[in-house]
């Protein structure tokens, strides 16, 4: 979904159809597809979206295991600077990178959302508010 900008620093994005709100984060400055994920504690990259964005990270650096949909995988915990979803930024943001190929979509995961003063799902559109 491209975000719409609405009054009061509230970004709008579209359900697809299948429900999932996908769109285009700004991590570290640099365009990365995420999945809006209320039941993921942290915002999760792939290994592919993390080095995208300018984060590079040796087999060392996986030093955390994580329980997914399909399975454990190995994690390495780092923070991004900059997270932006429309007009809306947050800095220091808490995360992990999946280890190659464990992760198809990356995940807006709850360490962006909740240091907004809101979010809200209404009849198939997610509002951001900062």
């Amino acid at each position: 979904a491209t975000p719409r900008a609405s009054t009061g620093g509230t970004v709008e994005l579209t359900a697809e159809r299948s429900g999932h709100v996908v769109t285009t984060a700004e991590v570290n400055g640099r365009a990365v597809e995420v999945m809006v994920d209320t039941g993921a504690t942290l915002v999760a990259l792939s290994y592919e979206d993390a080095e995208r964005a300018g984060i590079y990270l040796s087999p060392k650096d996986f030093t955390h295991s994580v329980g997914t949909a399909n399975g454990r995988a190995k994690v390495a915990p780092v923070s991004l600077g900059r997270v932006a979803i429309g007009d809306i930024t947050v800095r220091d943001v808490q995360a992990f990178v999946s280890e190659p190929g464990s992760l198809q979509t990356s995940l807006l995961g709850m360490s962006f959302l909740k240091r907004l003063s809101s979010f809200e799902m209404r009849s198939g559109t997610l509002y951001l508010k900062d």
